[in-house]
């Protein structure tokens, strides 16, 4: 049942596990970079990385000390009687997560006039969607913030087509890569509007590194463009190599008849969300 203490105890938890463990998929996806990078700093690099990760699951202890903006993704059934205020609930549940995990508070009051620290890592960022039936799904992403700086937005003119959405995502990775901390997913969604297409690119950093795309269009441009990035040559950490991405994650979707939106969300080293069900 999808009560305020039910929905609090999912995202808390799932707060509590993506700050110390890397999600599996991008564990294996680190692995493989390592066997296959031709690179030796590359692949120290890479080493180090599991290595980190190894030790903060081990010890209970954050995999990076950008604990990040909790972005929660709430996926409820159309039939499912709200528990009160959404925001106010995921809020509660991040203070909660953050104060007892001991993780940095990273949020400020506003970006422009007040730039002092809630606190308490609130307010979260609240996404909410629906489905059919009851109960509730809870994603969590903790995103640092080099990571989403590193992202771009184009409001790009049809006549640019798939070779314009090619050219600004190849523009953003390599003007943007080094600050992202590489090795990177790269989350691309094109279509919709201004205010839907990022969302939709950061969506992307939730599916399983090595899934397969939502196309056959879709995987081929994942595949090209994950070719291209790699051979940039900028590496894990920027410090050269192959691997500057571990995968690209493509989304489109409809959008005007005048308009190209694109947008690209950087995934870094870190990729931190966890996942939750409730009945």
């Amino acid at each position: 049942m999808v009560t305020r203490a039910a929905l609090v105890e999912a995202i808390s938890s799932a707060v509590g596990e993506a700050a110390v463990t890397l999600r599996p998929d991008a564990v294996a996806a680190l692995r493989a970079a390592l066997d296959s990078e031709p690179s030796e700093r590359g692949r120290t690099v890479l080493a180090q990385l599991l290595e980190n990760a190894e030790i903060a699951a081990a010890d209970r202890v954050p995999v990076c000390q950008d604990t990040g903006s909790a972005w929660i993704r709430l996926t409820l059934g159309v039939d499912q009687e709200l528990p009160g205020d959404l925001q106010a609930v995921a809020d509660e549940a991040v203070a909660v997560a953050y104060r007892e995990a001991g993780l940095r508070m990273s949020m400020v009051r506003d970006a422009l006039f007040d730039r002092t620290n809630t606190g308490d890592n609130t307010p979260a960022i609240v996404s909410v969607s629906l489905r059919p039936g009851t109960g509730a799904e809870v994603d969590v992403m903790l995103k640092g913030g080099g990571s989403d700086n590193a992202s771009a937005l184009a409001m790009l003119p049809p006549s640019a087509g798939a070779e314009g959405v090619r050219r600004f995502v190849l523009e953003t990775v390599v003007a943007k890569a080094t600050g992202a901390c590489p090795p990177l997913v790269v989350g691309v969604a094109v279509g919709g509007t201004f205010d839907t297409v990022a969302a939709l690119a950061k969506k992307t950093l939730l599916r399983e590194i090595g899934s397969p795309a939502s196309s056959a269009q879709a995987a081929g441009l994942e595949s090209a463009l994950l070719a291209e990035i790699n051979a940039t040559g900028i590496g894990p950490a920027g410090l050269g190599g192959r691997t500057t991405a571990l995968a690209v994650h493509v989304v489109t979707a409809p959008c005007h008849i005048a308009a190209l939106p694109v947008a690209v969300n950087l995934g870094c080293c870190a990729m931190r969300s966890a996942h939750r069900e409730i009945a």
